[in-house]
């Protein structure tokens, strides 16, 4: 099993920065990759961006590119996701999520994920 717990939402204004972290804990050995879905009130949860844990491959949704990064600290089994130059529509709940190799579909397919966290909440001000 593997638990991920995720940090650094809140509110801020359009323009504005965050830091997204998801810590990973147990048998993160056994993961492929880390990635991060939103889902925003009434709206199907989506791809946000993915990091590969072995060599640092990173994939992101085409609305986030160039503002977003995602990024993984080996050692301390965390992936941060900066997010910049925010827009209110970025506002959703963040989510991490855990991916294996043996049932891997692509990054921004959902059933690539067999671990996720609880969320944390994004709020864009305009």
């Amino acid at each position: 099993q593997v638990q991920l717990v995720e940090s650094g939402g809140g509110l801020v204004q359009a323009g504005g920065s965050l830091r997204l972290s998801c810590a990973a804990s147990g048998r993160t050995s056994s993961t492929y990759g880390m990635g991060w879905f939103r889902q925003a009130p009434g709206q199907e949860r989506e791809f946000v961006a993915f990091i590969k844990w072995s060599d640092g491959t990173t994939n992101y949704e085409d609305s986030v590119k160039g503002r977003f990064t995602i990024s993984r600290d080996n050692a301390k089994n965390t992936v941060y996701l900066q997010m910049n130059s925010l827009k209110s529509e970025d506002t959703a709940v963040y989510y991490c999520a855990a991916a294996r190799p043996g049932s891997y579909y692509g990054p921004a397919t959902r059933r690539s994920y067999a671990y996720w966290g609880q969320g944390t909440q994004v709020t864009v001000s305009s």
